[in-house]
């Protein structure tokens, strides 16, 4: 074969598709998508992030360095992956999927184009799309008008369908997997990284005995002890616990790029006065946020509240972040609902079929009795009448003094 006749893209559709969900769930996905698509008059969508692709087609790519994409019509849904993956892309997504060669510059928009066509509206992600690629979709599609789609987008994702939380449920009980298997693994003298692995390692065999025929990867513990606990996403070093210090717990299963959490505060072996103080106070701010958790509360209702709650205990200036986050498609690398965060700054009524974390925290800066990062985590589903709780390992001094 001459350079001449190297193919921009082609169809290499081989083996046996598997996803996380029935064709009937990404159906379902998509006609909402198309919906919004009409009400905007976008004839064509070009996706590039990992979290819509995933969520409308079940395919998770893998980028080094190379772009991705999904293109999705009133017709079509089309992956567009390189030819580094081979047949895999097409048999872990839902619809068609074409391959991209490297044996010429942009030749992923070449492929793009072969589906969405020119001179159309074609909507993107404004939130992803590099001005780079921008540049390049505007020269390769010429579209006559361009709309962001990533709001109507990240809408649709917020609300979870049954299947949906059936995943994220079995993803927190991998989360209490992995927090016994940390809890076990803790001890004086022992690695932070020892302890992560125990925890890693648990929760990997339990998603694999629950979905033999996924794909594994992502799963991660960020287990913490001393200083290293005053953020909550430090990350994990070989240093080795010693008696009395402060423990962050942070299990987080991926499963078909669904993330879960599971955190908790420890200590090892006793915990002084001052330290059970501060502790005591967040796990008391902790359920009283989830208490506040219901459809039609707001987001901002419910941070003000808390709010109120540590301040009235002279603590509010030790909050780092929000209380709390939307859980589905998403990761420590990509995806965020950020319309479903409980923060000042939101106005988002709860309604049920959402899924959102209650996680206060307070850190204590070192020199200060007490100092170190203080932090609780459960994730709630959103019913008709309140917000149930899906994770099982218990927090507070009671069972989380260890070692």
């Amino acid at each position: 074969m001459t350079a001449a006749e190297r193919p921009a893209f082609y169809r290499f559709h081989q083996g046996s598709r598997v996803l996380p969900f029935a064709a009937e769930e990404y159906d379902t996905r998509l006609a909402g998508l198309r919906a919004a698509m009409a009400d905007q008059g976008v004839e064509a969508c070009v996706f590039t992030s990992m979290q819509a692709i995933a969520y409308y087609s079940g395919f998770l790519y893998c980028s080094f360095g190379r772009p991705y994409g999904l293109v999705v019509t009133a017709t079509d849904s089309v992956t567009i992956s390189a030819g580094i993956d081979a047949g895999q892309p097409w048999r872990r997504c839902h619809g068609d999927n074409i391959t991209y060669t490297d044996w010429a510059r942009d030749n992923y928009w070449r492929a793009v184009r072969s589906v969405t066509g020119t001179g159309r509206v074609i909507g993107h992600e404004g939130d992803h799309l590099t001005l780079v690629q921008s540049q390049k979709l505007d020269a390769f599609l010429g579209p006559r008008a361009r709309v962001d789609m990533a709001p109507a987008s990240m809408r649709q994702r917020m609300l979870k369908s049954p299947a949906e939380i059936a995943l994220i449920r079995a993803g927190a009980n991998t989360a209490d997997v992995g927090g016994y298997a940390i809890r076990e693994a803790i001890a004086p003298g022992v690695r932070e990284i020892d302890v992560a692995m125990a925890g890693r390692d648990a929760m990997e065999r339990e998603i694999a005995r629950r979905f033999p025929e996924a794909e594994y990867r992502d799963t991660w513990v960020w287990f913490q002890s001393g200083l290293n606990t005053d953020g909550a996403h430090n990350p994990v070093t070989a240093r080795r616990i010693e008696a009395g210090d402060i423990l962050s717990l942070n299990s987080f299963p991926m499963i078909s790029g669904y993330y879960t959490a599971l955190e908790r505060t420890l200590f090892a072996r006793d915990v002084d006065a001052a330290s059970l103080a501060i502790w005591e106070a967040n796990v008391a701010a902790h359920e009283y946020g989830m208490s506040l958790l219901r459809p039609g509360v707001s987001c901002a209702e419910v941070t003000a509240k808390i709010n109120d709650f540590f301040a009235g205990r002279d603590l509010l200036q030790y909050r780092t972040f929000g209380y709390g986050h939307s859980f589905g498609v998403l990761s420590h690398y990509y995806g965020r609902e950020a319309g479903l965060e409980l923060r000042e700054d939101i106005d988002t009524v709860l309604e049920p079929g959402m899924v959102i974390s209650m996680e206060p925290m307070l850190t204590i800066p070192e020199g200060q009795p007490g100092a170190g990062g203080y932090r609780e985590h459960d994730i709630l589903v959103m019913t008709e009448t309140g917000a149930e709780n899906i994770m099982h390992y218990p927090y507070g001094p009671g069972f989380n003094v260890v070692g």
